[in-house]
Parts: C-alpha cells; structure tokens; sequence
C-alpha cells in the first residue's frame, strides 16, 4: 500500500469534518491528484485551500505540494504493484494453501508498508537515545507484552539493563522509579491500551525519555511521548490483522536492536558470544 494513503487512513478519526472532506476525496480519487492545482483540489472536494493545506500538515507534510510529490510517486508504484498490494483477510473454509500465501503475505507487507511511514529521523533519535540508556523499560500488554518481552530479550543479551514487566502493577511501580538518562517504550498497535498509557504517562513525568512503537497517527499514546515510531494499519477486520501489526512491530524492535548493536558493534559481538556460550549447555546439541 501507499505510504501517503496509509498515513491518511491512520489519522483519519483525528481529522475536523472540513479535512475529512479532503481525505475522502484522495481516498475515492487518489490518481487524479497529481493533475490538480490546490485551487481545483478545493473545489472538487469542497474544502477550503487553507484546510487543504492543514490536512496536508495534519498528514505530516510541509503543504500540498509536497504531499503531491509524494502521492504521485506512490501511484506510479501502485500501477505496478496493485495486484500485490492488498491484504487478505481470513474466509470461512479457507484452504490451508491459501492461508499460508495470505498470512504469509500480509506479515510481508506490514514489514514494507511500515517502512514506507517511519520516520527515519524518529529511528536515529530512539537508537540514540537506547544507546546511551542507563535503563530500558518496555511496556505492554496482551500481545503488546510479547513484543515487550522480546525487546528485553534482545537488549539484555547485549548487556542493556532493561526489563518487560507483565504485571501492570509492577509496570507502575517501575515507571515511577525511572529518572532523566533511562529510556520507556510504550507498545501499543491501537496507542489506547490505558495500562500502557498509565505507565508511560508515569514515566514521562520522571524525566526519563519515552518512546512510542502505535499505528500511524494521533492517539493518547503517542501524544504524549519524545519520540514516535509508527507501524503501518492493514484494512482488514479478522484476527490475521492482529498478526500483521505485531510482525510489523517486532520488526520495529529488530531495527532498534540492530541499531544500538552497530554503534558498539565489537562490544556487542563480545556479549552475544558471551550469552551463546552461557546458554549452549541448555541445548542438547
């Protein structure tokens, strides 16, 4: 999918009437807009050339030329692609063939739509500021928490002091214990889970940096934290979008992990080698 068309649909419930009049009609009309003054957009969407701009602004671009440049591109690349480009969603009685191709398929385009909307200055910011951590808290719940818990593994194996509590509660009590020099992640695909909310809001108020991994968009999450990192949102209503979000997720986590291990490569390379040989006895082979 479109970069420009996935961030549009993540900020969708965020936007005044007036915009939602210029999301619409993108969304109806998305090949058409490279052929449009701002002048015409106004008048075939009948919204103002202001709020065309705000919405523009709102999508996180510098104005409508700049959101043209980059719609255009991305139907140029959909003429190509579209027959790959969609998700599936799970039909009763499917075929197992079928739902290994599909699941298959979404979890590889969550990865590349999800590269298409990051922001590659938000992803510098959040290994720097992993990197010179004194401590690392992940939090999460539900299928959030199994992201969390494989970030801590990560960073614990290259000698990170980070932790991924299950328990709420004790989230809290952590958050409240973090101090400026410590880094929160907040994982949330929705950026509305409360307890996740409850914690990182707690953290914030420690001076510790907080970072949000949610779907593109505004949300009570990633309002409030340093630093935003977005995963792309699949159109589509079953379980088999769930999957397609936390893979996008822990993909996220891997590029976080690969970029604190390159900055201290050597170091890093010494901890792993060190953690495979302390865990080597525990395999039988």
């Amino acid at each position: 999918m479109a970069g420009s068309i996935i961030k549009i649909r993540g900020i969708m419930n965020g936007l005044s009437d007036t915009e939602k009049k210029v999301a619409n009609f993108i969304l109806e009309y998305p090949s058409e807009i490279s052929d449009l003054s701002i002048g015409n957009m106004s008048k075939r969407c009948g919204a103002s050339e202001a709020t065309i701009v705000r919405f523009c602004r709102a999508v996180g671009y510098s104005g409508f030329k700049d959101f043209k440049i980059d719609i255009t591109r991305d139907m140029a690349y959909l003429e190509v692609n579209s027959k790959d480009d969609k998700y599936a969603d799970i039909e009763n009685g499917d075929d197992i063939d079928v739902i290994i191709k599909n699941i298959s398929n979404n979890n590889k385009k969550a990865i590349d739509n999800t590269s298409k909307i990051i922001s590659t200055k938000s992803i510098k910011e959040a290994i720097e500021a992993l990197d010179n951590s004194k401590r690392i808290e992940f939090f999460g719940v539900g299928a959030s928490y199994v992201i969390a818990l494989d970030a801590f593994q990560k960073f614990c194996r290259i000698n990170k002091l980070a932790t991924a509590h299950a328990d709420t509660h004790i989230q809290t009590i952590s958050a409240a214990n973090l101090t400026k020099g410590d880094v929160a992640v907040a994982i949330s695909y929705s950026g509305e889970t409360k307890d996740v909310y409850h914690a990182i809001n707690i953290a914030r108020s420690t001076g510790a940096t907080t970072i949000s991994i949610t779907k593109y968009g505004s949300s009570s999450i990633s309002d409030i934290c340093d630093i935003n990192l977005y995963v792309s949102s699949p159109e589509i209503n079953i379980r088999s979008g769930a999957t397609s979000s936390r893979i996008a997720q822990l993909n996220v986590i891997d590029i976080l992990f690969a970029g604190v291990a390159s900055k201290r490569f050597n170091e890093t390379q010494n901890y792993l080698e060190k953690t495979r040989v302390a865990i080597k006895a525990k395999k039988f082979k």
